[in-house]
């Protein structure tokens, strides 16, 4: 949890201090990676929808190290999205640099607690869906819900 918080808020700060330039000076880079996010999310509704549970052992895995998670951030299309569209909406270009940091630290703030909630949530659910039938409606909910979330990006490429 601490290295996807870690490495989200690196990203806001690096997206804030010249990736974003370079998205505005090729738009083209920013509709690839838009365009490529949709198709990967769609690839992930895909895996959830077709996903089973766990393993009788109870094992899905080991967790990700700290410098794992922190790197997944840089492959993932959500958290490239909301750190565009952060320092886009939330950073005024009057006084830029200290209100980066502003954004940066807020956003650092709030991400640890929300991925800790978001662990407890899925921690919680392994315990209630047992039955094969519950995980298949549970993950069919959950993949509908995420390509329901491309609604913008659809409505974008439909006018």
């Amino acid at each position: 949890m601490v290295g996807i918080a870690a490495g989200f808020t690196v990203m806001v700060a690096a997206v804030g201090l010249g990736l974003g330039a370079a998205f505005a000076a090729w738009p083209l880079l920013y509709e690839l990676l838009k365009y490529g996010g949709a198709a990967y999310l769609l690839y992930l509704a895909w895996k959830i929808a077709r996903s089973g549970p766990i393993s009788a052992g109870g094992e899905a895995g080991r967790p990700m190290t700290f410098l794992e998670a922190a790197a997944f951030q840089w492959i993932n299309p959500k958290a490239w999205v909301m750190a565009v569209g952060a320092i886009a909406t939330y950073t005024p270009q009057a006084g830029f640099l200290g209100n980066l940091a502003i954004v940066t630290v807020v956003f650092g703030l709030v991400n640890l607690p929300s991925v800790g909630c978001w662990a407890l949530f899925g921690t919680a659910l392994r315990r209630v869906l047992h039955a094969p039938a519950a995980v298949r409606a549970f993950n069919l909910g959950m993949a509908l819900l995420l390509v329901a979330s491309l609604y913008p990006i659809a409505a974008d490429i439909l006018h």
